[in-house]
């Protein structure tokens, strides 16, 4: 079984090495951070992740090929895995639609650009040399090759629709599925293993990490609260499918999202999320944790990655997830 953590790039930027220590000695496996636009860069708070850091594997969770050409990742990230001494992980995907539209750009073949995207990085890490011209991206030339060793750096691929999920198991060394619930963690999979099936991959070689919101404190009601503002802020943005296996009408989630714009009031929007809604994550203590993981397990799953909101306070979650939740599972 593998743990990992995972935590958006809005924290104060000093926070990120110490929750990376706790979650070293916590004993997770890896340790994530996404790349949302117009908050802080991924890559100078890994570098300072694996400067405070010796074991834990470093992630990015996830840059895009659109705002971030595949060239500069695969430098950034050779850099990045040098200084870590082989550490890293890299997640890639095609990122929002609606942040991309934010800067005026159009989010064009998700599926093919993500795909060629994976597909040079490999060929660079690799130490492979252009011209490279498959479909998604525009040809490269002979020139196209990294003046400097790397090895094969893992690379991971941030996935939320069928074909994304197909494309995991067909050319990524491993999957960051964000499950809203859970449970579809059982529908995924069998996503991912069509994708390898299709190409005669072995599924146990591709770590696919079950990508889960969760919330965890010592007070229920803490832990709750903290995932209802989560689930405030985004719930009007997830799928009538995603609504409707939990049992919540797009009708409820509406009249949260008018609320907090009515009122700016994050915390009276959230008093408002339906009891039902509070399954597409997992809140509670830790025995109310383990129970609903243990159901997860149960479907397959071998790679537990817990994400934001995580609770009220984020170094305790690490500690608490660290003392009672990983062990469980381990033992």
């Amino acid at each position: 079984m593998r743990f990992s953590i995972r935590f958006n790039n809005d924290l104060p930027i000093g926070d990120y090495p110490a929750l990376a220590q706790a979650a070293e000695a916590a004993g997770f496996d890896q340790f994530w951070v996404s790349d949302d636009l117009f908050l802080y860069g991924v890559w100078p708070i890994l570098t300072a992740c694996a400067m405070a850091t010796r074991r834990i594997q470093l992630g990015t969770c996830i840059v895009n090929p659109y705002t971030a050409h595949p060239v500069e990742i695969a430098m950034q990230a050779a850099a990045l895995d040098t200084l870590s001494g082989g550490r890293l992980n890299v997640g890639i995907a095609a990122g929002a639609a609606e942040f991309l539209g934010w800067i005026g750009i159009a989010q064009e073949r998700p599926l093919a650009t993500t795909a060629a995207s994976l597909r040079r990085l490999r060929a660079l890490f690799a130490g492979a040399s252009g011209p490279f011209s498959d479909a998604g991206l525009p040809a490269w030339g002979a020139e196209a090759h990294l003046r400097v060793s790397t090895r094969p750096i893992p690379l991971y691929l941030g996935a939320m629709s069928p074909r994304m999920h197909h494309l995991i198991g067909t050319l990524a060394d491993g999957g960051l599925p964000l499950l809203f619930p859970p449970e579809h963690y059982a529908v995924v999979a069998e996503r991912v293993r069509a994708g390898a099936a299709e190409v005669g991959r072995d599924l146990a070689l591709i770590d696919l990490a079950a990508c889960i919101w969760v919330s965890i404190d010592v007070d229920r009601h803490s832990a709750e609260t903290a995932l209802r503002h989560k689930l405030a802020y985004y719930g009007n943005a997830m799928s009538d499918e995603v609504l409707m296996q939990v049992g919540v009408t797009r009708a409820e989630v509406q009249a949260v999202a008018a609320t907090l714009a009515a009122t700016n009031n994050l915390a009276k929007a959230a008093a408002q999320v339906p009891a039902a809604m509070l399954q597409i994550g997992i809140a509670g203590d830790a025995p109310a944790l383990i129970t609903r993981l243990e159901q997860l397990v149960a479907l397959g799953a071998t790679h537990l990655s817990f994400g934001p909101p995580l609770g009220p306070d984020p170094l305790q979650a690490i500690n608490l997830l660290g003392r009672h939740v990983l062990p469980h599972f381990r033992g």
